[in-house]
């Protein structure tokens, strides 16, 4: 190889390393925008299941037994005392077993129809329902139930007293004749 020759291939071989460092800066960047996207899809999912949770949780009787903010202060007297779930320490297959089979003896009603007689309950074989349990308001479909879960996991658990903004979260346009410092 002459001299003149050399700057020649030096020139190619940067030219290469710069074509491929061009390459990674696109393929992270568009890496980057596809993840961004992800992210915020799978947020606005999330979003979407905590709010038909909360739905679920107004219209199936959940606040009956276990307060408008699941802290155990009940929106019904004749209405057995539910857990407080702000304070519980249950993980997600946890509640949703609970929620779907209920709590025999414990007051905590069956959501799921088909608990026992179609889908297990707490490892036992499928048989007759219960009958020490507590009746169901009304019945969720497991979408329902994983649903009212997220909006557990989300919006309850672990979040301490009730805040002037979850109050307007949970009663929406009707809010302040629920939430006002008077309430």
């Amino acid at each position: 190889m002459t001299d003149q020759t050399k700057p020649n291939a030096v020139m190619r071989s940067k030219a290469c390393i710069g074509g491929r460092s061009a390459i990674l800066v696109l393929t992270a960047a568009f890496a980057a925008a596809a993840f961004a996207t992800f992210a915020a899809t799978a947020l606005a999912q999330d979003d979407s299941r905590v709010k038909a949770g909360l739905e679920a949780w107004k219209t199936a009787g959940c606040a009956d037994c276990h307060g408008s903010f699941a802290d155990g202060d009940k929106a019904r007297d004749e209405a057995p005392t539910g857990a407080n779930l702000r304070k519980t320490r249950l993980d997600a297959a946890a509640l949703t077993q609970v929620i779907r089979c209920g709590r025999p003896m414990a007051d905590m009603p069956k959501f799921d129809e088909d608990a026992y007689t179609k889908r297990s309950c707490y490892g036992q074989p499928l048989g007759p329902v219960p009958d020490t349990l507590y009746p169901t308001p009304r019945a969720l479909s497991p979408g329902e139930i994983e649903a009212v879960v997220a909006y557990l996991q989300a919006r309850i658990i672990g979040h301490g007293k009730v805040t002037p903004e979850e109050c307007a979260a949970y009663y929406g346009d009707v809010a302040d004749r629920f939430c006002g410092p008077d309430q």
